[in-house]
This record gives structure tokens, sequence and C-alpha cells, in this order.
């Protein structure tokens, strides 16, 4: 079997089943490396003094854009397209350091190892892969005869199945290992489970600073330091850019919106003359998703589309054609193909209230002028004299580094990439278009991004440290709130001082409490003082707190005992998964990564010229 797997391909990196003959994406080195004169050895990075490829990560780039554009049918932005090369780099690390943990520990994996977990533990696409099942679960005689066909040879899905087993078995080893010693005990699951199921109701009352007197505190520069070294992490900012954003609108006229009306009323007026829904849904709806099921949303309670959307489903009884709907989104055709109680199963049909194709051109015209007008890698004065030949105005707006940029409320795509793939000041970018407008850039000035200074952030930790130490200086008036208190009532103690006594809904250890925070001393309080006690004062996000318990419920033990078996397995699954999170954490933080994707890609950029 082994053998066979082998002949069908060099190397085949994600086995995905999407069909009963399956499929699998080919990922191979050399694959892109007509798109650009670049050699198959360009490194774009090293890790820990091993190179990745470009033609490594762009393939693996590749990958997971034709997977989304797969899913989304649409093609990505260049923000998308950003966080998919994040990811595929991250990836590719990730495998990297793991392949060298694999060898530092001597893992290694059979070829028994192989055809065993290949034909006892099928992979999870396969098991998920509806034409593998029957009765609505898997199959397994089905994927057997699948694996052993000649059909599965040839396509080189066994090929992929060894690619997909010679990666997972080594990893499953390496977790193994280090998740092995994870242990929970009863007592420890008791704990877990009275935070959650302790219970305390509590009246309570904040002093805040600004009834201090005396508000003068000292924070040294030792201080200041001390703080900068213990959360450096903190201050790790990302670049910015200023941008100079040019808009070409797609405004809708009172035309279009008439024109989106007489097009849904033509739509439910064919459907009533007997044209079949889910058809007219495939050929004319442009909630594309949908439209390609026939219009199906599936089956679902109350709360899942806007209001005015649900108000019409609602309303409709089975099998009714609802009249056209207008919401935010365009105008519906709704239709309910079966109701138990507040479960509807819906169909719709979407006309987006959008330009007419006149109106479209107008704007397009108008955008390619821009277009012409303004792109420049290197006038910067182009940009500006296109906006005076068109009659629009610049906007200067600030971009931050793997944030898309929202400009006016609204989303404006890949102009954030853009801004810090390696382009230099003065340079514009290409038309980018979405369905509200089209924009265009110009890089005006660009910061890197990296780790402020102690002299960047020396203010805020000034502030961060004052406002504590204004806090600590409430301790005193707190300590005598509750001596009040104790002596009397809290509401008595609060009303001398002028406080409102404040009351808090049942809590748990983990809630977050309104007024209180979450996992803060005022709520670990409440379940430190006796009911019917006061206590305090305990520190909370914005002062001091001191509290009454008013009510307290401790965790039944009969319901712990009836769930403990699957609490047990679940702790214990999250406590393994905790320790192979914090050991590839780890890993990854002692690594040496030097990444070089932006000097590469600028520099591979201007040698196409674009």
């Amino acid at each position: 079997m082994l053998q066979s797997m082998r002949s069908a391909a060099k190397y085949i990196w994600i086995f995905i089943i999407v069909a009963f003959v399956g499929s699998f994406l080919l990922y191979e080195t050399s694959g892109l490396a007509g798109r650009a004169p670049v050699t198959t050895t360009t490194s774009i990075a090293t890790v820990n003094g091993e190179e990745v490829l470009l033609t490594t990560w762009q393939n693996a780039v590749t990958a997971l854009e034709q997977q989304q554009q797969q899913q989304s049918g649409r093609g990505v932005t260049l923000d998308e397209r950003q966080q998919l090369e994040d990811r595929a780099f991250d990836e590719i690390v990730t495998e990297m350091l793991l392949q060298q943990e694999y060898k530092r520990r001597g893992i290694t994996v059979t070829d028994e190892e192989v055809v065993q977990a290949a034909r006892m533990s099928p992979p999870p696409q396969a098991t998920t892969s509806p034409d593998l099942q029957t009765d609505g679960k898997f199959d397994m005689q089905k994927y057997l005869r699948l694996i052993s066909s000649p059909m599965a040879r040839q396509s080189g899905m066994l090929a992929g199945l060894e690619a997909f087993y010679r990666n997972e078995i080594p990893k499953q080893k390496l977790f193994d290992q280090v998740a092995s010693s994870a242990y929970v005990s009863d007592e420890r699951l008791w704990q877990v489970y009275s935070d959650r199921h302790d219970s305390a109701t509590v009246s309570f009352v904040v002093l805040r600073t600004d009834a201090l007197t005396d508000t003068s505190v000292t924070v040294t520069d030792a201080e200041i330091s001390q703080f900068y070294d213990r959360n450096k992490k903190r201050y790790e900012r990302p670049g910015r850019a200023i941008v100079s954003l040019l808009t070409v609108p797609r405004t809708v006229t009172a035309a279009d919106s008439a024109a989106a009306r007489t097009r849904i009323d033509q739509l439910r007026a064919e459907i009533v003359g007997g044209a079949k829904f889910e058809d007219v849904a495939k050929r004319e709806s442009t909630d594309s998703i949908s439209g390609a099921q026939g219009g199906a949303l599936g089956k679902g309670g109350r709360n899942r589309f806007t209001p005015k959307f649900e108000e019409a489903a609602y309303a409709l009884k089975v099998g009714e054609l609802s009249q056209p709907v207008l919401t935010p989104f365009g105008w519906h055709l709704i239709r309910v193909d079966d109701r138990k109680g507040d479960t509807l199963d819906l169909r719709h049909i979407l006309v987006v209230v959008g330009q007419t194709d006149s109106s479209a051109t107008r704007t397009d015209r108008r955008a390619d002028s821009l277009a012409n007008l303004g792109a420049s890698q290197e006038d910067a004065k182009k940009f500006d004299d296109a906006a005076k030949t068109l009659g629009l105005t610049a906007a200067q707006v600030v971009v931050v580094e793997k944030e898309p940029l929202s400009f006016a409320g609204r989303y404006v795509p890949s102009v954030s990439a853009w801004a810090f793939s390696g382009v230099r000041s003065g340079e514009s970018s290409d038309l980018f278009d979405s369905p509200e407008a089209y924009y265009i850039a110009r890089l005006d000035s660009i910061t890197k991004g990296g780790q402020q200074s102690l002299a960047e952030v020396k203010d805020d930790i000034r502030r961060r440290l004052t406002r504590d130490k204004r806090i600590d200086k409430l301790a005193p008036a707190g300590e005598a709130l509750v001596a009040a208190a104790r002596a009397g009532t809290l509401e008595s103690a609060a009303a001398a001082k002028g406080l409102t006594v404040e009351k808090s809904n049942s809590f748990s250890r983990v809630d977050a409490v309104p007024g209180l925070g979450q996992f803060t001393q005022a709520v670990g309080g409440a379940f430190a003082v006796a009911a019917g006690q006061v206590g305090g004062p305990f520190r909370s996000l914005d002062g001091m707190v001191v509290l009454r318990v008013d009510a307290r419920t401790n965790a039944s033990k009969e319901a712990f005992e009836a769930e403990k078996a699957n609490q047990r397995a679940q702790l214990l699954q999250q406590m393994r998964q905790q320790r192979i999170d914090e050991f590839l954490g780890n890993l990854r933080q002692h690594t040496k990564i030097d990444d070089r994707r932006t000097e590469v890609m600028s520099q591979l950029r201007r040698q196409s010229g674009t």
C-alpha cells in the first residue's frame, strides 16, 4: 500500500476530500517561480539559520487564497491577502520548528505507522465528507473502498494521505510527550466547579479618587523604569503611515433605487407566474452564497436577521411568497419552506440597491480617468494634478499596520496592506474598488513599528502609576467606612459620607460584575467575607470597594459528582492544549527568525515594474 501511495506524486502538502473520488492540493516548491524574475533559491526569511524560500511561501499563500476564494465566492483584497501571507508564514515557521524539534528528540515515523493510521484513523476531511457518509454518519467501509480503488492511486490521493500522516503522526508523538504529565485531581476539579457555581449577591460602595482631598503622589523615575522593564511587550506598537486618499463614490441615485424596486417586482411576478423560486434565486440573487443554493438560508430561530426581514418572515405561512421587503441590504423576496415553533426554514432572493448600468458606467469612466491621471510610482505631483483635474479633494488619513483602513465610516480595501508593502513615500497606488467607491492612495510618510522607547512612553507610565497610588490613598477612608458599617449598617455609614450603596445581581467568581469588574480583589472578596458581614476595602478598577455579602450559595456536591467525569475529560483536554500552546509559544519565543519578506517583495515589485 505504501509503495502505491508514493507512486502517485512527488510532494503533496494538503489532503482534502471534497467528493467521493476525493481531491488534493499540490504544493510544489517551484510552482510560482515563473511569475517574477527571481530564482528558486530566493530566501525571504531564516528560522534558526534555515532558509524559507520565496517560492515555498508564495505557494502556501496561493493555496490559502484559493481556499478562501472558494469559500467566499470572490477575490481577496490586499488586506485579506496580507492576513493570508502572515498566516502562511506563521504556519511555515511552526512546521520548520516542529521538524527541528522532531530531529532533536529523535521522533520518526515508520511505514507501518503510516499504513495503520491511513486504515484506522481517517483524516478529518474524510470523516466530514457527505459522500463518505451513510444515513448522515461516516461510513468506514466507503472510506476503505475509496483508498483501495485504482482511482485513489491514479489521482494522487494516496500520496496525499501519506503526506498527511507523515506530518500528523510525529506531531502527535511530540504533543503526547509535551502533555503526557497533565493531571487533574479531584480537589482541582472541585475548585474549578466551585468557581463557576458558587454564587454571591452583595451590596457595595465604591470610593473613587475624585473624592480625595489630598491627591499629591510622587512617582520616581526608578519606579517608571522598573514598570517599563516588567511590561515591555505592552509597549510594542505597529507601524503607522500617512496617506492621501482620493475617493470616487458609487453614488446611488433615486433612479437607481427605483430600478432596484422595479427589478424585485419583476422577479416576484415571474415566480407568481410559475417560475421556480430556486431557479430565479440561482440566476438573479445578489446574495451569491445563498443564491447558489436556490436562496436557502437554512433552519434557525429568531434574531438571525435584521428586524424588518424577520418581521416579514414570521408573518408568512409555509410556502407563501412575501411582498418585496426593504432592509439595509436591499430588496428581498422571502419564502418559508417549513416552520416548527419559532424555527423557520427560509429562502430569499436579494436585489441590492445599487447603481444601474448607466450610472455605474459614468462612475467607472471617472475612476479610470483618476487611475490614468494619478497613478505614478515616482511623481507625487501627478496625484495632486489628477485630483484638481477631476475636482476631487484628497483626505489625509492615518493607516495602522495590519489594521484595515476605515474612512468616513466605510471600509477602504487594500490601502493599509499596500502602504506597508514596501512602497516609497510619494508613490501612488493602483485603483482599489469596493461596493461603495473607488480609491487611490498616495503614501506621504511612514513610521516603522517596534518597541517604543522608555522616553516615548514615560508620561503614560507616570499617569498609570499615579492613578494606582491615588487609589492606594483611599485605603484609610475605606477602612474607616468598614469600621462604621460594622458598628451600624453599610447604608448608614455610606449616607454619613454622602456615598451611594449599589446592589449586584447574583454572580460567580469568574463573572464580570458591573461596578466590581472581573477577576478583581472585590469579586474575590465577595467569596472571602462571611454572609451578612462587611469586608474590605478591596481594590477595584477605579477605586476601593467596601461590600456586604447579602447572600451566598455554595455549589452542590451532588451535582458536581454527576458531572465530574465529563468535567475531568474537558479540563484535562484544556490542560493538554494549554501545555501544547505554551510549548509552541516558548519554542517560537526562543527562535531566531530573520524575516525579510517586506524587503524582498518590495524589490520584486520594482523588478516587475508594478
